[in-house]
């Protein structure tokens, strides 16, 4: 098993911003997200690897001596940025785990006993070690472990696998408990797993004879017969990670080899094709109604910058340009925006003379916050009428 520090950090979604607006977003640290205490002294000890983002919160895992180098599951939050254990208390059996999604309130993840790697079993969390659901199926027989990866209000998505499923994972969706997991895996496939949901609709991939094994970004209505492929003529693979009402986002693999952020509007043949000018690979990691966050990369190999798009290649904004120019940025990741227009995501860096990782949120200003720089910049002090408070 490989001990270090990994995290996944979450934000939320956001309504469609003017130009004006988009270039008026301004990037602020949150906190500092936090090396836990267990893990000094550890070899593996130290930043990790971001993989989604939500509200103010962050999940993952950190193992070190105090755990006997097993993972725990972890969640940050504001505004200290100090790491809360979440190994189920109120659960026996588990002495190790991982946190793998957030939507600013519930975590999901995965809970595993003293050998990691076995019994895995799919977990869900309210923010506490002791408000742990296990959501391995009850009513599924013949699927013995599973995991979640996404959570939205009530709603989990994972996959699982067992005796029944021949040892190969499928594509499963919870709301809240044990009994109510519902296999996803389509007619066509040998594997399948589910990593976003909008609440009612689910995304992920899948592959098998109806893919000439290639894996392809799917979304369904609830069921395994609601599936639908949507890979696009051109890319070799496909994946989908975010679902909101009618639209997906995600990516895919280019002809060129390279991966594409794309979003589809339900079909194959919907799909738009997001990479940026200027930047040679990108990945969608999550939307809302009009817009959608993700990241891309300039040149293999070199630093990730956070984006936004509203919905064309073209209106790609390079978020990490907009954090804090007092600070010193290597990489960013947008991972998710909410309806008040807040992206939500994490940034490598120093920050204050501190190097680390760090949650970030990129927002709009308060309206009346604008209309006093635009008075400023134009020489105009505002002044109060008399009788007027």
């Amino acid at each position: 098993m490989r001990c270090r520090f990994r995290v996944v950090a979450i934000a939320t979604v956001a309504l469609s911003l003017t130009p004006s607006a988009r270039a008026a977003l301004v990037g602020t640290v949150l906190y500092q997200v936090k090396t836990p205490s267990f893990d000094i002294g550890s070899t593996h000890s130290g930043g990790g690897e971001p993989q989604t983002a939500a509200g103010t919160q962050v999940v993952g895992s950190g193992a070190g001596n105090a755990t006997g180098f097993s993972n725990h599951p972890l969640l940050w939050t504001s505004p200290s940025g100090n790491p809360i254990d979440l190994t189920p208390t109120n659960l026996t059996g588990f002495n190790s785990g991982t946190a793998l999604g957030t939507d600013g309130v519930h975590q999901v993840g995965l809970g595993a006993g003293p050998s990691f790697g076995t019994n895995e079993e799919a977990l869900l969390w309210s923010g506490a070690a002791n408000t742990a659901v296990n959501l391995n199926p009850t009513n599924l027989t013949g699927i013995g472990s599973a995991e979640a990866f996404g959570v939205n209000g009530t709603q989990q998505v994972g996959d699982g696998f067992g005796t029944a499923t021949s040892n190969r994972i499928h594509a499963l969706v919870w709301n809240g408990t044990a009994n109510s997991a519902v296999d996803l895996n389509p007619a066509g496939f040998i594997m399948s797993t589910a990593t976003g949901t909008s609440g009612t609709r689910q995304v992920g991939f899948g592959a098998g004879t109806a893919t000439g094994n290639d894996n392809h970004a799917l979304v369904w209505n609830g069921t395994a017969a609601s599936a639908v492929d949507l890979n696009p003529t051109g890319f070799s693979t496909s994946f989908a990670q975010a679902a909101n009402g009618t639209k997906q986002a995600g990516y895919g693999a280019s002809s060129s080899g390279q991966n594409h952020a794309l979003l589809w509007t339900g079909t194959a043949a919907s799909f738009i094709d997001l990479n940026p000018s200027g930047f040679s690979s990108s990945q969608a990691e999550g939307m809302n109604a009009t817009q959608q966050v993700g990241y891309g990369i300039t040149t293999p190999g070199v630093d990730l910058h956070a984006l936004l798009w509203s919905s064309t290649a073209a209106s790609a904004v390079d978020l990490n340009a907009l954090l804090p120019a007092s600070g010193s940025w290597d990489d960013s990741l947008a991972y998710t925006i909410d309806t008040a227009g807040n992206v939500y995501g994490t940034a490598d860096g120093t920050f204050n003379g501190v190097s680390g990782q760090y949650a970030v949120v990129w927002s709009v200003p308060e309206p009346s916050s604008l209309a006093l720089v635009a008075l400023a910049l134009a020489g105009v002090r505002p002044t109060r009428r008399r009788g007027v408070s």
